[in-house]
């Protein structure tokens, strides 16, 4: 007696591929969406910081200059208005010129003038004025150690001072 194997009844057919109401597949992943790279900010060159922190300086530095020109002219008490009058002006001037026009708008007279601006490094936005007065406060930090801390951006990635680093900032090439 010989056993045969049971027989199937039809042929064997392949089912039709039906999308699944799971989802893919187990280990499936879509293609992820090719974004751009985001830009990276164009770094104002050490030079141009130069520059435009001897734009700034020049203006307070005349007018400091002209209450020295009085000790030739007058006598103590003229000497003295005239210095005192001279070297409040020339603090008004850089008050208001690094603090509150570079905080409002990120750029002081210098800045303007070799087509910087300072930012905020998270954000790009301005500063304000005290975060501006405080980031020129610290500025005594790049001078601590042999005035390394100025000289920081010509290796620096992002070209920062140590002021820069401590205030989250850095200084971009406008336009």
């Amino acid at each position: 007696m010989t056993v045969t194997p049971p027989q199937q009844p039809y042929p064997q057919q392949p089912y039709p591929q039906q999308p699944s109401p799971y989802g893919p597949p187990q280990g499936y992943h879509p293609p992820y969406p090719q974004f751009p790279p985001m830009p990276q900010p164009d770094y104002a060159p050490w030079g141009a910081r130069v520059g435009a922190a001897l734009v700034d300086g020049l203006v307070p530095g005349v007018i400091a200059s002209l209450g020295l020109l009085s000790l030739l002219f007058g006598s103590l008490d003229v000497v003295l208005v005239v210095a005192s009058v001279c070297y409040v002006a020339a603090f008004a001037f850089a008050l208001w010129n690094t603090c509150y026009r570079q905080g409002k708008t990120g750029q002081s007279l210098g800045k303007q003038l070799v087509g910087t601006r300072l930012v905020r490094l998270r954000d790009g936005g301005t500063l304000g004025f005290w975060p501006t007065l405080g980031r020129q406060l610290a500025h005594v930090l790049d001078s601590l150690p042999f005035y390394l801390g100025y000289l920081w951006p010509l290796w620096d990635e992002r070209r920062q001072t140590f002021a820069d680093k401590v205030c989250d900032t850095v200084v971009v090439r406008v336009g």
